[in-house]
């Protein structure tokens, strides 16, 4: 009976005894719901504004943004503008559409000087003999050249005064290629300084750009102060900092690339008034970052990535090395005509050095037809080597 009663007791006592708790039972799904809800929230944050939210990045990733984004949806792709839409559809249509057959395909060297030229002599070398096979169009801006070549005479282009780094300097490229656009056996376009010297005869030259599908057009990424650091949000929507590239002036290019140039007042037009000197505080040069950027964003593939004109930039100064008469030997010329990778460096800390062979057609061939910077006592040193240097 008393253990009855006992055991009675004991369960009513247990009855009114509070109920256990269980905090970390119940908190753990809470937790669990906020910390997949911060990391969605991450996600979609990551995914709308992939470029400007850098630094979350490292917190997935040692690599940063670029290890990270690999995995992210690609970012919707921006709605064009309607001067955007008609500029692509017209330059589509000029670069799908084959250009004319020639039977007598020229190749036009434009000539950009400020007067004479001091090499007309050594050209008039270059160009002996293979009478119309080739054109010459001279834009002067400064000064009427006399000319000694019968290749070279009354060959002069209405020309206009051009500033080193301004947009005048676009509009002597543009008003060369129109001018020789006129000629329908014009092929192939070459732009020129005074102080360019050929590095092969002509024959050599007339076949590797007549013999190929592209343009040669120096373009590269500079992620330094020199590269991207000149870019100007005054360019958007049209052109973004992610397509702005750089590279050297010194073309080479295909009717298609000089038509659709000529047919381009959009991205022309972004440049002239937001790529200048002084421009927000940078230095902004037309003539680096026009055709690089227009090219990369609208005919990547159907360009070369590299100029076929040699300049030495070694001393790392504002101007490239010159070539007096004493630095011209046979030697010199040799070992910039077997030269067959490209090389650019970045402005920034870094100074990464980018090496790319240089592929003509699928295969790894010398880069260089011209070269400068050669002062004007070379010529005589340059003319006795012609034949030697042009041969190799």
């Amino acid at each position: 009976m008393k253990t009855a009663q006992t055991w009675r007791f004991s369960m009513k006592e247990m009855q009114n005894l509070p109920a256990p708790r269980h905090r970390g039972q119940l908190k753990k799904p809470t937790w669990i719901i906020v910390l997949v809800s911060l990391v969605s929230l991450f996600l979609i944050c990551a995914y709308i504004y992939p470029r400007h939210n850098s630094a979350a990045c490292y917190v997935f990733s040692s690599n940063g943004c670029k290890g990270f984004s690999h995995w992210l949806p690609p970012a919707p792709a921006r709605e064009f503008t309607d001067d955007e839409i008609a500029s692509r559809v017209v330059i589509r249509d000029i670069l799908s559409t084959p250009p004319l057959e020639s039977k007598n395909p020229k190749i036009a060297f434009l000539f950009l000087t400020p007067g004479a030229l001091p090499f007309e002599k050594l050209w008039d070398k270059f160009l002996h003999g293979h009478e119309g096979r080739f054109s010459v169009y001279v834009h002067a801006s400064k000064d009427k050249p006399v000319h000694f070549s019968r290749y070279f005479v009354n060959r002069e282009i209405r020309s206009d005064k051009v500033v080193w780094g301004k947009i005048s300097m676009v509009d002597a490229e543009r008003r060369l290629l129109a001018n020789a656009l006129k000629d329908p056996d014009n092929q192939h376009f070459v732009l020129l300084s005074d102080s360019c010297i050929p590095l092969h005869d002509f024959d050599y030259v007339y076949n590797y750009l007549m013999h190929t599908n592209i343009s040669f057009v120096d373009c590269f990424e500079d992620p330094g102060p020199h590269g991207s650091g000149r870019y100007s949000d005054h360019m958007l929507p049209e052109v973004e900092k992610i397509n702005f590239r750089k590279g050297a002036q010194w073309f080479t290019m295909k009717r298609q690339h000089a038509i659709i140039i000529m047919a381009d007042s959009l991205y022309y037009t972004k440049f002239r008034d937001y790529c200048k000197p002084g421009m927000d505080g940078r230095n902004c040069y037309s003539d680096e970052h026009y055709l690089p950027t227009f090219f990369y964003m609208l005919d990547s593939s159907g360009i070369a990535n590299w100029s076929v004109t040699h300049v030495d930039w070694s001393e790392g100064k504002w101007h490239p090395k010159s070539y007096s008469a004493k630095d011209i030997t046979y030697e010199l010329l040799k070992n910039i005509t077997s030269i067959d990778e490209s090389v650019h460096v970045t402005s920034d800390e870094k100074k990464e050095i980018q090496v790319r062979p240089c592929i003509w057609n699928g295969m790894q061939r010398p880069c260089y037809l011209f070269a400068r910077k050669f002062l004007p006592e070379a010529l005589d040193n340059l003319m006795q080597l012609f034949s030697n240097y042009t041969a190799i």
